[in-house]
């Protein structure tokens, strides 16, 4: 399967990642990748950028090197309740919005907690998708969240970067999500999560670990860059 499109990269302006928007999309095309997120992290992470960045998002050509661009951001989970750190009138201009946890902009909690904050932001109408539930940091229900995923029909993230030797301790929990994900036929995004420009479209391992757990290829909304977009068009329509 030959994934066209990456949804979850950052720029310099997350503060952590060390490449230009320019680089991020040159990368992408030489990959071969023609709709590319910029999604850097919300304003609750350490250097991160203020709101008006995210309000400024009008400036960026849609197009770049042959490669779509969909300005967002992933914001930061900063409660048990599912708060986010983008206020409503932002996300709502977005065109792309991806949510996770983040140890340093989340209290923390036991397992139950973890799972309703997460379950919680998911039932927000202006999300798009939701990003590496493995993460070791945070213990969580992936069988419920993957059958959440599957009822609501928001994706979840089978997140690259999770996957790699510097995050240790990941694999497990993601292979145990993904194989919920096959059970319940939960829609997938497949995410890079580049911090560097030679990140972008790095995907190999979650592809990998689809594949083994039986995921379908039905179910990876990101082999296609239209039905990406459709799905981003009616998420739009249906919001109330």
């Amino acid at each position: 399967m030959e994934i066209l499109a990456d949804l979850h990269t950052h720029t310099i302006a997350s503060g952590h990642a060390y490449s230009t928007l320019s680089e991020n999309v040159s990368a992408a095309a030489r990959r071969g990748i023609k709709l590319l997120g910029m999604t850097d992290h919300g304003p609750s992470m350490p250097g991160a950028p203020d709101l008006y960045y995210y309000g400024n998002f009008s400036i960026i050509p849609q197009m770049l090197s042959g490669v779509r661009i969909l300005p967002g951001v992933e914001a930061n989970i900063t409660s048990h309740e599912g708060e986010l750190d983008i206020p409503l009138r932002y996300l709502k201009q977005m065109s792309i919005v991806l949510v996770g946890l983040h140890v340093i902009c989340y209290p923390g909690g036991n397992s139950e907690q973890n799972t309703e904050a997460y379950l919680k932001a998911m039932s927000n109408p202006f999300i798009d998708v939701m990003v590496h539930p493995g993460r070791p940091e945070f213990a969580m229900d992936l069988e419920k969240i993957a059958y959440t995923s599957a009822q609501l029909g928001v994706p979840v993230e089978i997140n690259n970067s999770s996957l790699s030797s510097e995050k240790g301790g990941a694999w497990s929990n993601c292979h145990y999500f993904a194989r919920n994900a096959a059970k319940y036929g939960c829609p997938i995004v497949l995410g890079s999560d580049a911090h560097f420009w030679d990140r972008v479209g790095g995907l190999d391992l979650a592809l990998e670990l689809a594949a083994e757990a039986g995921i379908r290829e039905e179910q990876i909304l990101n082999y296609s860059p239209s039905r990406i977009l459709s799905y981003l068009e009616q998420r739009r329509r249906h919001r109330c």
